[in-house]
């Protein structure tokens, strides 16, 4: 009997965790996008003094040159401080938090995004279809990848729990920043949404940044499930014989 509700517990477990990881990356439909990502990043050239942040002792230089405001949805992100990244690393660059590569405007209006595969790098954003109707649809200024900035650990704790499909916003400064720890270092900021390839991403020097709303539905919570049920099946397994017995 133990040795039957094991398996039943075990492949249903794997089943719902196979699901969960599948499903919790899957992209909320254009009507459960709110309104605001229907618009343009807000962004406005404003005269600003260089200013000084300091992370793990290294001190930053940072040239604000555009006052940015942006709502869109996640589809892609990478985690500078993930254990792969060896740029950052070598750089010394630690200001970088996170980059999020989002859309908005027309892309959710028209609901393009869901026949794209969006994927993340060090510093970069892809997105591939085998659709030329798909990739026709799919405006390419209604997307940016933004590498995020701060030397606030709060905020950069909200960056990190970023999850694909999320709804974000979020507002500072395009800039460009700077160190002379080792190496010297410096990167700029692109500062319109009609370029491509290097130096086409937005360098954000966040001052306030929300989740609006969660992806993945109870998708990510199920996936607890699931391992709680693989779990209670090695329970099952091993310790319930071993009680029968003695």
């Amino acid at each position: 009997m133990a040795y039957r509700l094991g398996k039943l517990l075990f492949f249903c477990g794997l089943l719902l965790l196979l699901t969960a990881l599948w499903k919790k990356v899957e992209l909320p439909a254009p009507q459960a996008l709110r309104t605001d990502l229907l618009a343009e990043p807000r962004q406005v050239a404003v005269q600003k003094a260089p200013f000084h942040v300091s992370v793990g002792k290294i001190d930053y230089l940072v040239q604000p040159l555009f006052k940015y405001d942006l709502y869109g949805m996640v589809v892609s992100r990478h985690d500078s401080d993930t254990w792969w990244d060896y740029i950052h690393k070598d750089w010394n660059d630690r200001l970088n938090v996170a980059d999020l590569c989002v859309v908005w405007g027309n892309n959710v209006r028209s609901g393009a995004y869901r026949d794209i595969e969006f994927s993340s790098g060090q510093f970069v954003c892809n997105f591939q279809t085998s659709s030329n109707e798909a990739y026709a649809a799919f405006d390419q200024t209604s997307i940016s990848n933004n590498h995020l900035l701060s030397a606030d650990p709060a905020l950069a704790r909200k960056m990190r729990n970023v999850r694909i499909g999320d709804q974000v916003h979020f507002s500072g400064y395009l800039a460009e920043y700077s160190h002379n720890h080792g190496s010297p270092f410096k990167r700029g900021t692109s500062t319109v949404r009609t370029d491509s390839g290097n130096g086409a991403c937005e360098t954000v020097y966040v001052e306030d940044f929300e989740i609006l709303q969660r992806g993945g539905g109870p998708w990510h919570m199920l996936r607890w499930v699931a391992i709680g049920l693989i779990f209670a099946s090695v329970i099952a397994w091993f310790a319930l014989p071993v009680r029968m017995d003695s």
